[in-house]
């Protein structure tokens, strides 16, 4: 017994339910689920380059401070070194010594 595909209906259906149904006279109700479109890309690429950008300007901002924080503790020591001992109402303090001494 070899069963054909029915006639002009899509190849899923099976056979011997087309013949049952063509039989006793009950109707076949076919269902089509359409595969749900792909999403673009540019819906997973841009939260990706925000999220980039934020991060590139975070750890610039980060290292701008550090360079402004070791910039001011050069000019401090700087100035330290050439003010010599700072006195203060009869208290002074020397804030660097020099090496050579």
């Amino acid at each position: 017994m070899t069963e054909r595909e029915p006639p002009g209906l899509a190849p899923h259906i099976p056979a011997d339910l087309y013949r049952q149904a063509e039989a006793t006279g009950r109707p076949i109700v076919i269902i089509h689920t359409p595969t749900p479109a792909r999403r673009p890309a540019i819906t997973y690429l841009l939260p990706i380059a925000v999220g980039c950008a934020g991060a590139i300007g975070i750890i610039g901002t980060i290292a701008a401070l550090l360079a402004l924080v070791e910039f001011a503790a050069h000019t401090a020591a700087l100035i330290a070194t050439t003010a010599g001992p700072i006195g203060v109402g009869g208290i002074t303090l020397k804030l660097l010594h020099p090496k050579n001494k």
